[in-house]
């Protein structure tokens, strides 16, 4: 499949080619001088009969015939050396898309869906009416939100490394042979290449939440401090552009958020201390750079009053700035910016409790808020206009600008997220403590809602101060507590949301409301006044059963008096999170998704009804079965009326590098995120039309079809966990030290307990990739077989229906990672031969029937035919992955025979690391 595309494309990926090899070459060059040409000469050995594998010349066993027996200390440099390989091979392909859109833009073709320039297009030509945009652009939000639970399985040196080797290779490709700086170039790659080989791919101790917070952080000093104000800057410029007479996006409608530091759901590790410091060091990092930003403004920004003249208000300014009276004295926009620069900086003193770098401690009152900063920033920006000096102002004073109106003091939302049993265990202590109810579990749920609502209607506390609670009554209010001191401190932005995870019930929302008003943060109002809160209360419906009951349990809330009064002091926005990890490990890769749809499609119409504004917070993760692949195409894939101007999606794991490390990927995907929210809002993508009812009704036999196939195989099947537990190295995930959190939820050997990121990357490391295929085979081929005449039905539906398309499309890439081949090798490591045999059949059967059936669907004649990058990106890289995953089931069967040494574990997690950079999804 790759090899012919490409043969048909040789000038197309010669580059990409020349650069795998230029790359290779030097990492071959310095195995070989540090490890000795025994090492270099067996890694060659095995990589030419890996990519003799690919190309079919030997059978997949000449491989795993060659590393048989491989002495461990023989093996990890091996290891080592195709981690290596595939890291090289995926820069080059980064390099090689971006000089694909370069070319793109050159020949100056239409530009490609996802782009804002795109989607502008499509906007024009609906001929849209402007107050309908101001309507359904009220409030617009995209909020990409990093999550707690990064699965980035590079160490940060490598990853800077990395980082470093792209730009050197980018400025290699624009020197000509012979030219001055080739050979420097190549000089600097291999002391790169040579530091890469030196440092240890996998860490030695696991991340803490504290380097999380750290990790979460820098991608701000890479990309987004940068590139979102500007965004927000040039979306807001085009849209007031097309509708002036609209007063389109009064608020940047691109803000970021985190969970890192405030999903305690699972993580016994977040604090209170831990909120606090999340919170301050975004904070610290938002006004270290404005700080920054002003003392190069204070430079440049050097007219004269001898040539312009400044507005009063600069001229006020002016005079507070600089205590000497003849220090820059006929310089007022510096003397301005000092002003600005000594006030800011007793606002970050008292914020933080020290002085930042580039701080002036001159005694100047602090700001009240972002926007009185901005006040004085846009006086000065009208002035210099004003003299005719805006070209100036274009440049540095508008990034600050848009920069502050963009991060204000906190420069990222911290949302909050607990379980919704610890919810109840701490209101049910809180309760009994108080002598409101002395057994509230024993109530049912109407009672328990009538006595939380009117707890939610008085001022008194439930607590004084020496109440005396359980440890975690104790945390958990002292986590609440700190979530207060930030919003106090940072302004309401600091924590925007409070989300329930495991939401079943008008109760759950109910009790997080109450804890929130013990905290301080719910103002329960009085008789003259309505309660409010600035943190909303955002239900997480999860399991397949919870999104099919969600909106009844929205619906439901609203009735109650006192939660509608929330509601409407928020602006009417009411928030709903979609979790799409605990569905698909619930019922399938199918089904999940189609329960997601249908409690969209709900979700809306109670929305509707009620008067509400819905925002919908997508919980996806990096892999499909966790529900990942190309944002745009999943927005588009929403159902009508589901985004309305208003989009938050979870961003996790190696998804957040590969999206974020550098500046051009950066904006390439808050474009996309942007460009699909706005065709979403304003256009009609569905386009079922009066077909909608009929499609709806297939996909619920298709959804209850795949989700009994899924069930039979992952919960009713004998031996399945055993099966799960021995074929894959999902015992071992918990070691890989990728992130601060325990791989399951309970010590419990349950599929239900055990997190959805070792679930889906212990099946991806064994490549049966099971979460984002199992059970849609089965679905389809028996609805057709009932009726051969409906293959056509399905075809029609996948050209014309954006979320059948996407979620085959998004089938397709994930079977093409996976090769039950090499997974037949992992099965090998059951021990129990005949509950082997059984379940691979089962799987086997149902790999070879999803393939079938999907190239029976769309007509295409290989998985790929509609993704020629990947296909391409297989071809590349995956030769890498035959001797890593050999070398990884060899040292997992030492392990389990009793070489627990710690070369061997230490074998396995250098393959998993490595599995992990080829696959480009670790969970």
């Amino acid at each position: 499949m790759g090899e012919s595309r490409i043969e048909m494309e040789p000038e197309a990926t010669r580059p990409l080619r020349e650069d795998i090899r230029f790359l290779g070459g030097i990492l071959g060059d310095t195995i070989r001088d540090h490890e000795g040409p025994e090492v270099f000469d067996l890694i060659e050995r095995v990589r030419i009969e890996a990519f003799r594998v690919r190309r079919e010349e030997v059978e997949r066993s000449a491989v795993a015939d060659m590393l048989d027996g491989t002495p461990t200390e023989v093996a990890i440099p091996l290891i080592r050396a195709f981690s290596y390989f595939v890291l090289l091979a995926n820069l080059a392909e980064d390099i090689q898309r971006d000089r694909r859109r370069a070319v793109h833009v050159a020949a100056g073709e239409p530009p490609q869906d996802s782009s804002l320039a795109a989607t502008y297009d499509k906007l024009d030509a609906a001929g849209l009416d402007g107050t309908v945009v101001a309507d359904l652009l009220t409030d617009a939000l995209v909020s990409p939100v990093i999550t707690a639970h990064p699965t980035e399985t590079r160490r940060r040196t490598v990853f800077d490394v990395q980082s470093k080797i792209t730009e050197l290779m980018r400025l290699r490709r624009r020197l000509e042979p012979g030219e001055p700086g080739l050979d420097e170039s190549e000089q600097r790659i291999r002391r790169e290449v040579l530091t890469l080989w030196r440092t240890a791919l996998i860490r030695l101790a696991r991340l803490r939440i504290q380097d999380e917070i750290s990790v979460g952080l820098r991608y701000y000093d890479l990309t987004l401090y940068d590139v979102i104000p500007a965004i927000n800057a040039q979306v807001r410029a085009a849209l007031r552009t097309r509708w002036p007479a609209e007063d389109l996006l009064p608020r940047p409608i691109l803000r970021p958020g985190s969970w890192i530091g405030g999903d305690r759901d699972g993580n016994p590790f977040v604090t209170a201390e831990v909120v606090h410091t999340a919170a301050e060091q975004a904070a610290a990092y938002a006004f270290g750079r404005y700080l920054d930003e002003l003392v190069e403004l204070e430079k440049s920004l050097s007219q004269s009053a001898r040539l312009v003249q400044v507005t009063p208000r600069v001229a006020d300014l002016a005079a507070a700035g600089y205590p000497d009276p003849g220090l820059f004295a006929d310089e007022p926009y510096r003397r301005a910016l000092h002003a600005i620069r000594a006030r800011l900086s007793a606002t970050a003193e008292l914020a933080l409790g020290e002085l930042p770098e580039h701080g002036l401690d001159v005694g100047a009152a602090p700001y009240p808020s972002p926007q009185s900063v901005l006040d004085d920033l846009d006086a000065i920006d009208e002035s210099m206009r004003a003299s005719g000096d805006g070209l100036l102002a274009d440049d540095r004073l508008a990034a600050l600008r848009h920069a502050i109106e963009t991060f204000g003091f906190h420069l990222q939302g911290l949302d909050m997220r607990q379980n919704s049993e610890v919810h109840e265990q701490v209101v049910t202590e809180l309760l009994a403590w108080s002598g409101v109810h002395p057994d509230y579990p024993s109530l049912s749920e109407a009672r328990r809602v009538e006595l939380l609502a009117a707890e939610l209607r008085t001022r008194r506390p439930l607590l004084g101060p020496n109440a005396q609670l359980s440890e975690l009554a104790t945390k958990e209010l002292g986590v609440l507590g700190a979530a207060k001191e930030v919003i106090d401190t940072f302004g309401a932005a600091a924590v925007p949301n409070y989300i329930i995870s495991m939401c079943t019930s008008v109760s759950d929302m109910l009790e997080a409301a109450l804890l929130l008003k013990e905290s301080g943060i719910l103002d329960p109002g009085t008789a003259d006044t309505a309660p409010s809160c600035p943190v909303g209360i955002v239900p997480l419906f999860e399991t397949i059963e919870d999104l099919s009951a969600g909106a009844s349990t929205l619906a439901a809330v609203l009735e109650v008096p006192v939660y509608r009064e929330l509601v409407e002091a928020a602006g009417m926005r009411q928030e709903v999170m979609l979790g799409y990890s605990d569905s698909n490990k619930d019922g399938g890769y199918l089904a999940a998704n189609w329960a997601l749809y249908r409690a969209e499609l709900d979700l809306v119409e109670v929305a509707r009804k009620s008067g509400i504004r819905l925002r919908l917070f997508h919980g996806r993760g990096g892999t499909v079965g966790r529900g990942g692949g190309r944002s745009y195409d999943a927005i588009l894939a929403q159902p009508a009326g589901a985004v309305r101007g208003s989009l938050r999606l979870t961003e996790q794991g190696e998804v957040i590098a590969a999206k974020y490390s550098e500046s051009g990927a950066a904006h390439r995907n808050l474009e996309s995120l942007i460009a699909g929210t706005l065709e979403s809002t304003l256009l009609d993508v569905e386009g079922l039309g009066d077909d909608a009812e009929p499609a709806y009704e297939l996909l619920d036999d298709l959804a209850a079809r795949a989700r009994a196939a899924y069930a039979n195989l992952v919960h009713d099947t004998p031996g399945f966990v055993e099966y799960f537990r021995e074929s894959t190295p999902v015992a071992e995930v918990g070691d890989l030290n990728i992130g601060s959190r325990p791989a399951s939820r309970k010590p419990t050997n349950s599929v239900s307990d055990l997190r959805a990121i070792p679930w889906v990357m212990a099946w991806s490391q064994a490549r049966v990739m099971l979460p984002g295929w199992y059970g849609t085979g089965t679905a389809l081929e028996d609805w057709v077989d009932d009726d051969p005449a409906r293959l056509a039905r399905l075809t029609d539906l996948y050209q014309r229906w954006p979320f059948f398309n996407t979620v085959l499309s998004n089938l397709a890439q994930v079977m093409a990672k996976s090769d039950l081949d090499i997974a037949a090798r992992y099965a090998e490591l059951v021990t129990d031969e005949t509950l082997r045999a059984k379940i691979f059949a089962m799987i086997a059967d149902e790999h070879a029937r999803t393939i079938r059936m999907y190239l029976a669907v769309t007509g295409h004649a290989e998985l790929l035919s509609d993704n020629p990058s990947l296909a391409e990106s297989i071809h590349n890289r995956f030769p890498y992955l035959e001797p890593l995953n050999q070398l990884q089931v060899d040292l997992l069967a030492r392990l389990r025979g009793g070489d627990d040494s710690e070369l061997v574990k230490r074998g396995i997690l250098l393959t998993m690391n490595g599995l992990a950079t080829a696959l480009r999804n670790s969970g």
